[in-house]
């Protein structure tokens, strides 16, 4: 399983896997992939470096990358607590009765919110990068378009290759003009920020859309099988992340959240701006249905939403609430079905790929590659 794309980054498969966890992109990078360590969920840049830290001594010397979230223009001057300040009480007070409904019990004193997305802001996600430039990271993955020309121009000063995720063909166009090293064509069946175009359909836009520029197939992809048809469809590799959330390298540190993702159907999912504020395909959970019901009030545009939410996340989690438990994941979440290691995921991944590819042979008839 090689492209130009792989050979260039020096890894024997193009399977790029997606996690907010060092330790499951370490494996994925020992496997024979490039794991891309999520940087969102880090509000002090001091856990970003020593989990970089980790990473380089976990790795082998294998190339890993980094996803950050930050807009394409810059915002002077606006903190996170003058964001806060604008919002409104109402929706304060509508988190407060659901969490109420649900007897969710508070954080212990003194106790802060473990689940900040800080990095959701600009200047948060810059001084991750400030790290970040620090460590022999060879891709940086950008899930709000195409970062700022400053940040791209440092990553290709620094012999770095920079992605950024697309839903439409239209968006990949606007990456491909601002420099970007690939495109990440990610359809409605991902999880986490997703658009309305599937996979099957937007792939093969995308990779017309952008030639020779290499692109990777995300959303819904979980087999070797599906691999090979993003392949076929002219992927130079694909982005994997759902995949990994039940890997035992996987911190999660939830028996109960484990649990209903593995109890998960690929209907079992909904896109809903409740965590965020922008579409974002999660569990289905009480949660989702309360912020979706229309009776509600809407949820808030991102970055506020997410700093709403952001208690409330932290106390669901913690006493595993499991009526309110949910997580960004996609429609395959419905493969999740066993706790294994990141490498056993990886290895069916490519046999599944080998027999995909042994089936294509047979049906156009040919043997070993060659025609009979």
């Amino acid at each position: 399983m090689e492209t130009e794309l792989s050979q260039r980054l020096g890894i024997e498969h193009p399977i790029f896997g997606f996690t907010p966890f060092p330790a499951v992109a370490a494996a994925i990078s020992k496997a024979g992939g490039l794991g891309v360590l999520g940087a969102v969920r880090y509000g002090a840049v001091d856990d970003l470096a020593r989990d970089l830290d980790w990473l380089d001594a976990h790795t082998g010397g294998r190339p890993y990358g980094l996803d950050v979230v930050m807009p394409a223009k810059k915002v002077d001057g606006v903190s996170v607590a003058d964001i806060e300040a604008m919002i409104p009480e109402g929706h304060r007070q509508f988190v407060r009765d659901t969490l109420a409904q649900h007897a969710v019990p508070e954080l212990p004193p003194g106790e802060e919110s473990g689940w900040r997305i800080t990095g959701w802001m600009e200047q948060v996600a810059r001084s991750q990068l400030d790290v970040a430039f620090d460590h022999p990271v060879k891709l940086f993955a950008n899930a709000l378009g195409s970062p700022p020309p400053d940040v791209t121009q440092r990553a290709h000063d620094n012999g770095a290759l920079v992605a950024a995720l697309a839903g439409s063909a239209r968006h990949a166009r606007r990456h491909q003009e601002a420099g970007i090293d690939i495109v990440v064509a990610q359809g409605y069946e991902a999880g986490g920020h997703t658009g309305e175009i599937t996979t099957m359909v937007l792939t093969p836009e995308v990779v017309a859309a952008v030639a020779p520029l290499p692109v990777l197939a995300a959303g819904g992809i979980g087999s070797g099988e599906q691999i090979a048809a993003g392949l076929a469809l002219g992927a130079q590799g694909v982005w994997l992340g759902s995949i990994w959330l039940t890997t035992r390298e996987a911190e999660l540190n939830s028996p109960a959240l484990t649990r209903r993702l593995l109890a998960a159907g690929s209907g079992d999912t909904v896109r809903s701006r409740a965590l965020t504020g922008k579409p974002a395909r999660q569990l289905r959970t009480r949660w989702t249905e309360a912020w979706d019901d229309p009776a509600s009030p809407d949820p808030l545009p991102m970055p506020l939403q997410g700093l709403l939410v952001a208690e409330a996340v932290s106390r669901i989690q913690k006493y595993e609430v499991e009526p309110l438990l949910g997580t960004p994941v996609g429609q395959i979440v419905g493969r999740l079905n066993s706790e294994r290691p990141v490498q056993a995921v990886f290895d069916d991944l490519v046999r599944g790929f080998e027999r995909a590819i042994t089936r294509v042979n047979r049906i156009a008839g040919r043997e070993g590659g060659r025609p009979r």
